[in-house]
């Protein structure tokens, strides 16, 4: 290297010692813990935690207290961050190896293996519906989207309003599923959308793919973020989340039985 070269990108760095790697690796699977990656990557908590928070500091990763268990933590990728460090650090190597920004395409599956996917949270009243009418609008007919609740109550006004304002999605008419009635039923995702769920979530035939999203629950919000925008930062990462989950429902194969 030249006294003129430029430095090697700061994500490059990071992303070339091993054990972030895999740590970045878990993650892009769905938002985890500590002492889950420690056991996923079999390193020291003491080493992840090292390495957790240089991913944090570079802006790559992000963390929330559990809702469930405030002594948890769970980790989470922060996908827009990584897209963009990395298109930048492409481009610096070469201008021409920059990458289009990410577009989203529904999979182009055939309507007979068209994808299963239902999302979980306590009450189905505002994160998984919202989410539900997301998936469905962003992917179309090859994927058909559910969603349930731990303990079912009624549909949130704030989430109606800021679909429609912001999506123009009418969801008026979901009714509360409690997450029993579709326990039979095979899916070949199940997201899970606040740590209560998680942890009470039953197990489906099938095995599907299991991915958590740890959100806080809009309607919990206090202060001068409540309502309507607590209901708005909600929809918008959820946004994110499935705009992301759009290129795994395309690579996804179904397995028989």
């Amino acid at each position: 290297m030249t006294a003129s070269s430029p430095p090697v990108p700061a994500v490059v760095r990071l992303l070339a010692e091993p054990v972030r790697w895999r740590l970045m690796r878990e993650l892009a699977s769905g938002d985890q813990r500590v002492r889950e990656l420690t056991a996923a990557v079999r390193q020291p908590q003491n080493l992840v935690s090292y390495h957790l928070r240089q991913l944090r500091a570079a802006g790559l990763v992000t963390a929330r207290r559990s809702s469930f268990d405030g002594r948890d933590t769970y980790y989470r990728l922060d996908l827009d961050s990584c897209a963009q460090a990395l298109a930048a650090s492409v481009t610096a190597l070469h201008p021409g190896l920059a990458l289009p920004p990410a577009v989203p395409q529904a999979p182009t599956a055939p309507e007979a293996v068209r994808r299963r996917v239902l999302f979980v949270c306590t009450g189905n009243t505002g994160r998984s519906p919202m989410a539900e009418a997301l998936l469905r609008h962003q992917a179309g007919p090859h994927v058909e989207a559910a969603s349930a609740g731990i303990r079912p109550k009624p549909l949130h006004p704030d989430a109606v309003a800021v679909m429609r304002d912001r999506y123009r999605i009418d969801i008026t008419g979901h009714q509360p599923t409690p997450v029993e009635t579709v326990a039979h039923e095979r899916f070949d995702f199940v997201i899970t959308l606040c740590d209560k769920a998680r942890e009470h979530c039953p197990e489906f035939p099938g095995h599907p793919g299991l991915i958590h999203w740890s959100m806080p629950d809009p309607a919990a919000a206090e202060g001068n973020l409540a309502g309507y925008p607590a209901f708005e930062r909600t929809a918008a990462e959820l946004e994110t989340r499935i705009r992301f989950l759009l290129p795994v429902l395309r690579e996804f194969s179904p397995t028989a039985g």
